[in-house]
């Protein structure tokens, strides 16, 4: 056995609401994730519920946090489609899906615009380019009418002083 093997064996197995916390305080998680997480360390489904539950009911795990989280890391680079998207795989209570994507779709042109200037900066030279600028735009989650817009030039400013 080796020094390390020794020591590990010495150290105590964490509980199960101790990996969820140590989970959660990197980051927020859904309910989904958690329970994916921690199933092969629980004995049972039951077990895991009742720590998520406990979790929730101190308010160290919430639906909204992780919706609004999840909305902070990803608004900036992908559209409400996309967001929408993965939102749903997490399998978020529906009435906070909907509010935290009312907020997404009202910023949607806003957000495609500044990730178009990252990106291009110009208007298309040619119908190449403005498929391609349109294709990446689409690819990212955004709509249509809002990908239109911002390679038409919708918003662009000519200087940076305006």
């Amino acid at each position: 056995m080796t020094k390390s093997d020794a020591s590990a064996s010495k150290r105590p197995a964490l509980s199960l609401k101790g990996r969820a916390l140590k989970y959660l305080a990197a980051r927020e998680h859904s309910r989904l994730e958690l329970t994916r997480k921690l199933a092969p360390h629980a004995e049972s489904p039951e077990q895991v519920e009742q720590v998520l539950n406990e979790l929730e009911g101190k308010g160290w795990l919430s639906a909204q946090r992780f919706a609004e989280s999840l909305l902070h890391r990803k608004s900036a680079r992908y559209g409400a489609a996309r967001i929408q998207s993965e939102l749903a795989q997490h399998q978020l209570p529906a009435d906070v899906a909907r509010d935290v994507m009312q907020a997404l779709r009202d910023t949607e042109f806003d957000r495609a615009h500044a990730l178009w200037v990252r990106r291009y900066g110009e208007p298309p030279a040619t119908p190449e380019d403005r498929a391609r600028q349109m294709r990446f735009l689409a690819s990212r989650g955004f709509s249509g009418e809002v990908v239109r817009r911002v390679v038409r030039g919708d918003g662009l400013s000519l200087s940076e002083d305006d």
